[in-house]
């Protein structure tokens, strides 16, 4: 028999959060939730669905992540609460690092170390779902779609190896991202690359899904490599584009040079 299909909600929370609510389907599931800066809409989500909650993953610590936790934990007493080790979070059953590998609602996950948006971020990866569909990346704020998180604690030298560590997994990885900050990345990064096809026929997608009310997420990670600027640091038109930014340090085709161009010139775009 069949495994029951994965299924995976972004549930809108605060001003432009997504939290992440993972489960089979079936009712009295133990469902997993993925960075929970409110727990409100978490608790309808899974009472709407007749879900328990089983465990939760937390990426890093900032508010807007783990705002939820304590309201969570104390009506699920019995969750894990999993989170990164070399960060300081309250109310972690569990800490994580690099390499260690989770057995979770039913599925193994993989932990990322991926600092750059904090010093101790982590991303899960879920590379074989029990229902055999694509792999499911959660990655907090540090790869976004069309875009990446700012560097409040960590290096551009830190962040530009993180995204090349995600870059480098199956193209059809479901991209869990944290925010709605698509529609506003794409116009950034069509500044960056005017002529590139592919980013014109995805912000008319994304625009038509805003429209409707509807997620612009999850993305994947092939359609991120053909538009996010942030994954696209050797491609000659982003090259071009950071040099014409930043001249110097940036003048050459480094990876990080180039990000780190990339990286200051989106902190100032309005």
């Amino acid at each position: 028999m069949p495994a029951p299909a994965l299924i995976l909600h972004p549930v809108p929370a605060l001003a432009d959060n997504y939290i992440w609510l993972l489960h089979s389907g079936q009712d009295g599931d133990a469902a997993l939730v993925v960075d929970p800066g409110d727990a409100n809409p978490v608790e309808t989500a899974l009472n709407d669905r007749g879900l328990t909650l089983g465990a939760i993953l937390v990426t890093h610590h900032h508010g807007d992540h783990t705002g939820g936790i304590a309201r969570l934990k104390a009506l699920w007493p019995q969750a894990r609460v999993i989170g990164p080790a070399h960060e300081a979070i309250a109310g972690l059953t569990e800490q994580v690092d690099e390499g260690d590998r989770l057995q979770v609602a039913g599925q193994q996950l993989d932990v990322l170390s991926v600092p750059g948006h904090t010093a101790g971020h982590v991303a899960y990866l879920m590379a074989a779902p029990s229902d055999g569909s694509v792999p499911i990346l959660f990655c907090g704020d540090t790869l976004f779609s069309a875009g990446c998180g700012r560097l409040f604690e960590g290096s551009p030298a830190q962040m530009q190896a993180s995204l090349a560590r995600l870059r480098d997994l199956p193209g059809a990885t479901r991209v869990c991202c944290t925010h709605e900050y698509t529609l506003a990345n794409l116009r950034f990064a069509r500044h960056v690359e005017p002529d590139n096809p592919a980013l014109m026929d995805r912000q008319t997608e994304c625009e038509r899904l805003r429209a409707s009310a509807c997620p612009t997420l999850p993305s994947a990670l092939a359609v991120e490599l053909a538009t996010n600027p942030f994954l696209r640091w050797d491609d000659p038109g982003v090259i071009q584009a950071a040099r014409h930014r930043a001249p110097s340090p940036a003048s050459s085709a480094d990876a990080v040079a180039v990000f780190a161009a990339l990286r200051a010139w989106k902190d100032d775009f309005r």
